[in-house]
């Protein structure tokens, strides 16, 4: 079988479909570039890996476009990425697949995939969500959930990354909430998907006394109310209690019949894995804050 002619054969109609600009487009590409994958994975078993470099050589010669062989690499990897997952999505171009190739755990691959999808993430926007490495910072048994299970807390990462500003000498919850609010795009896509902000210092009555939630959020896609506190200690018992206080007021108060209860995230310094672990009401989690 004539391996280079048939991987020369697809490259150069991949090269006339990019003068299309039609919705399949892409589609065609992913395919020509698992096909060119597939070609270049039984070449390399049934002639050696060095077949690779001299396919390279001929093909930058000969189709005037270089074709070294990292990139004809890339195209393998791709093609034995794809039969794993047994399809490919055509919401994602094949610069989105690049930055997937690295990757060996699957649920890793999936998890981009889909918030590629779903939150339309360009390239660069996708590098920069694995530099952070949002995956790592997601609960182990989300990353094991199964989507029709998912909770609106499932996607809070651990730690909360924060951007530092230089200018506060003196660090408080006050300055936590400051820089927060300086970047509240940021802070709300580390909580997850769907979260939109309503106000900081949330004033509400309680008997006599007025009390003020330091940030009252609303999730559209699980429509309920979020309720966070920041702590810049460690997490203490009496902290479960006051966020509770808090959630109750705006189920008793604002919520509506058609919207679901309340949750709960304190921020904090430092985690107390046995304060949640045993506190009763399941709509409260925390997360550690890091400062970068």
């Amino acid at each position: 079988m004539n391996y280079y002619k048939e991987i020369k054969e697809e490259l150069i109609s991949n090269e006339l479909n990019k003068r299309i600009k039609d919705y399949s487009k892409n589609k065609y590409e992913l395919q020509k570039y698992y096909n060119v994958g597939k070609l270049l994975s039984k070449a390399g078993k049934n002639y050696g890996e060095g077949i690779i470099k001299e396919y390279s050589i001929k093909l930058t010669n000969e189709l005037n476009k270089k074709y070294d062989i990292s990139t004809l690499n890339k195209m393998r990897k791709f093609y034995n990425l794809v039969k794993k997952m047994a399809t490919v999505s055509p919401n994602l171009t094949y610069s989105h697949y690049i930055e997937l190739l690295p990757f060996n755990d699957l649920n890793k691959v999936f998890y981009y995939i889909k918030i590629i999808e779903e939150q339309n993430l360009s390239v660069r926007q996708l590098r920069a969500r694995i530099k952070s490495k949002e995956y790592e910072r997601l609960p182990i048994e989300t990353r094991k959930k199964q989507s029709e299970n998912e909770k609106v807390t499932d996607f809070v990462k651990n730690p909360i990354v924060i951007k530092r500003n230089s200018r506060y000498e003196k660090f408080s919850e006050k300055i936590l909430q400051k820089l927060i609010l300086e970047d509240i795009p940021s802070f709300l896509e580390e909580l997850g998907e769907g979260f939109t902000f309503i106000k900081n210092e949330y004033k509400i009555k309680i008997g006599n006394r007025y009390n003020f939630i330091d940030l009252l959020l609303y999730n559209i896609k699980y429509k309920c109310y979020v309720v966070v506190e920041l702590k810049i200690k460690e997490l203490k018992k009496q902290d479960i209690g006051q966020i509770q206080i808090y959630m109750n007021y705006i189920d008793e108060n604002i919520k509506t019949i058609e919207e679901n209860k309340t949750i709960g995230i304190i921020i904090c310094k430092e985690e107390n894995k046995y304060i949640i672990k045993y506190c009763s009401d399941k709509r409260i989690i925390s997360r550690k804050y890091e400062l970068i």
